[in-house]
């Protein structure tokens, strides 16, 4: 791959989640204070993410895979969605805004597989040069959160009150409309199917997998990856509004520890995965999810505020042991036949079906524990995704029976 190719990949990548962490980390905290959002109402925003999953694959197997160049596509989904932010942006009702962020949602998560197709097909050996790309993605996400936070200081105390945090999505529009355009520069990425060749809903859906439940060990860890989403969506959902409200200074900076973990454990994974295997590298992401929500129910931002960071910091550990961990012990279940399709599956399953439930669940818990003063009984919804992280966690060391993967580093 040419240097100039892989700087194209490098800069659309940094702002691919460069514009998804400029707002949605914040989403909660900006809804709840300066849109007046309950608790259930910022339940049903984030829960957006789960049906942009769910309708993804038809977006990407319908019209990137048969009519159109993916770097085409990704321009004009990223040039709609910086008209939508900008909508956000100005939007002053939930009702109203809710209906943007759902047409946003709609239009970006097809983008973060465009992004792949588009490195992918510019890669003599994507094994070996993807993860360069990819890592430029999360310094983006991680850019954002520091420019909220240390820059413009759009999360500190009287300014969220003054309504700043609104800026996030102005600042995500702009960084949308450079992607859009910048898009139309990229390597060309044709479809990969012909036009006539026949529509597969099954294959679309990866349902064509569905075969591999035969395998009750696969069975076991599709179920676990769907029901772990579940405390998942309780961080994404909620830890920043918490941390705000607890008095954590400059907290969406703070809360790119996360990123900057995951750098330094995607890099750990292979050594891990082929030293323990796949079962304890699952089992060591499952504890860790325990352990984060017990140290945000019990921690503060005092002599405790060491337990609020460590749980940030756990993120790089809670998502790539499980999930990337999960996507590797997929591709070795699945062969050559089913490749696509169950790894489309386990997305639809975690990204659509399981987050999906596990945003209503965290907003309903937190409804539930809202006191007349507008503050949270953060110790006790924290306890709940703990609690259901560690049933979790044993139904695993239960029911899922030790085995070798091939691992190819």
């Amino acid at each position: 791959m040419r240097n100039k190719v892989r700087a194209q990949l490098c800069f659309m990548m940094f702002l691919e989640f460069f514009i998804w962490g400029a707002w949605f980390v914040t989403l909660g905290t900006f809804l709840g204070n300066n849109l007046k959002a309950t608790d259930g109402e910022i339940a049903l925003a984030f829960s957006t993410q789960s049906w942009g999953a769910i309708i993804a694959p038809f977006v990407i197997g319908i019209i990137a895979d048969r009519y159109f160049n993916a770097e085409r596509i990704l321009g004009i989904l990223h040039l709609l969605g910086a008209v939508l932010m900008y909508f956000m942006y100005m939007s002053a009702e939930f009702d109203t805004f809710y209906l943007f962020i759902l047409g946003y949602m709609v239009l970006y998560m097809p983008t973060l597989a465009l992004v792949n197709s588009v490195s992918f097909n510019q890669m003599r050996n994507p094994a070996k040069e993807f993860s360069m790309v990819r890592v430029f993605g999360t310094l983006g996400w991680i850019m954002a959160g520091l420019s909220i936070s240390y820059i413009f200081n759009w999360d500190q105390g009287t300014n969220i009150g003054d309504g700043l945090l609104r800026n996030t999505f102005l600042m995500t529009a702009i960084a949308s409309l450079l992607l859009g355009l910048f898009s139309f520069t990229l390597p060309k990425t044709p479809p990969k199917a012909t036009k006539s060749e026949k529509f597969n809903i099954k294959e679309l859906l990866g349902l064509d997998s569905l075969s591999l439940f035969k395998d009750k060990n696969f069975l076991i860890f599709f179920i676990s990856s769907v029901l772990i989403c579940i405390p998942l969506a309780f961080y994404y959902q909620n830890a920043n509004p918490f941390l705000v409200e607890v008095g954590m200074e400059n907290p969406t900076g703070k809360m790119t520890l996360g990123q900057v973990s995951e750098i330094v454990f995607m890099l750990l994974l292979p050594y891990f995965f082929t030293k323990f295997g796949f079962k304890k590298t699952i089992l060591v992401a499952m504890a860790a999810w325990v352990i984060r929500y017990l140290l945000f129910a019990f921690g503060d931002v005092g002599e405790l505020g060491f337990m609020l960071l460590t749980g940030i910091a756990l993120h790089g550990i809670c998502y790539d042991f499980f999930f990337v961990s999960g996507q590797i012990y997929t591709d070795s279940k699945a062969g050559a036949k089913f490749k696509s399709s169950a790894q489309g599956l386990i997305t639809l399953a975690t990204y659509g079906v399981g987050m999906l439930i596990g945003f209503w669940v965290a907003g309903e818990i937190s409804t539930a524990y809202l006191l007349n003063d507008g503050k949270h009984v953060w110790e006790t919804i924290w306890l709940y995704p703990a609690g259901f992280a560690l049933v979790v966690f044993v139904l695993f060391v239960i029911f899922f029976k030790t085995e070798k993967i091939d691992y190819q580093s």
